[in-house]
């Protein structure tokens, strides 16, 4: 699917928009720690990371959008012959929620609440995806539904209600959802544990990379 600007409405089909959770990836950061490499271009099982996320997502069945650098960029390249739609996100560094406002906007009107996932945590995949999504029908009363470790650590992905994008039009900086989701009031939030810490764990240094393929022989 072609490459859209951050000022594009979505061309995702309106029919039964307020029955979708379209999943949005993040992945328009710098990787300002990798010392030159590009952390969402990095394989694990021989596919990129970012791909291996796009996949995962596609398998919900669901629309994803892929927040990205203005191509050209190596990242546009692993997506082209996936069915997502690539959002160009110009000003990128200006950190995590404006990539995240712009996924919002993109958006089609009516649409139920947003799937938010990171490209860089490889322990999220189409089940723990799943899981969070599950957590919407089984507790309809909550606004945000979020993935986190099996001790209670709040984490990714995390699945927003409609009902919040007007807040998140105002979030500002590199932090994304986090200030929005700790000013909810109780039972707002709905926490979903995941197996052991896949919900926080990024990988953002090569040494990171280095340990986690170490590890899992990925």
């Amino acid at each position: 699917m072609a490459a859209r600007g951050a000022e594009h409405q979505s061309t995702i089909g309106m029919t039964a928009a307020a029955d979708l959770v379209p999943v949005v990836i993040l992945a328009a950061g710098q990787s300002r720690r990798m010392r030159g490499r590009d952390k969402l271009l990095e394989p694990l099982g021989g596919v990129a990371i970012l791909r291996r996320q796009a996949e995962a997502a596609l398998s919900l069945g669901v629309p994803v959008i892929v927040a990205l650098p203005p191509a050209p960029h190596p990242r546009h390249d692993l997506l082209t012959d996936l069915p997502v739609e690539r959002l160009e996100v110009a000003d990128a560094a200006e950190g995590l929620s404006h990539s995240l406002r712009a996924a919002i906007a993109a958006l089609p009107e009516g649409t139920a609440g947003v799937m938010v996932m990171l490209g860089d945590l490889p322990g999220i995949g189409a089940p723990e995806l799943a899981t969070v999504l599950r957590a919407r029908q089984n507790v309809p009363d909550a606004q945000a539904w979020q993935g986190a470790t099996e001790d209670g650590a709040p984490g990714h992905p995390i699945l927003l209600s409609s009902a919040l994008f007007p807040q998140l039009a105002d979030l500002t900086g590199d932090v994304g959802a986090g200030p929005l989701l700790r000013r909810l009031p109780e039972g707002a939030r709905h926490l979903v544990p995941l197996p052991g810490l896949r919900a926080r764990h990024d990988l953002d240094t090569p040494e990171d990379w280095d340990t986690y393929r170490a590890a899992t022989g990925l």
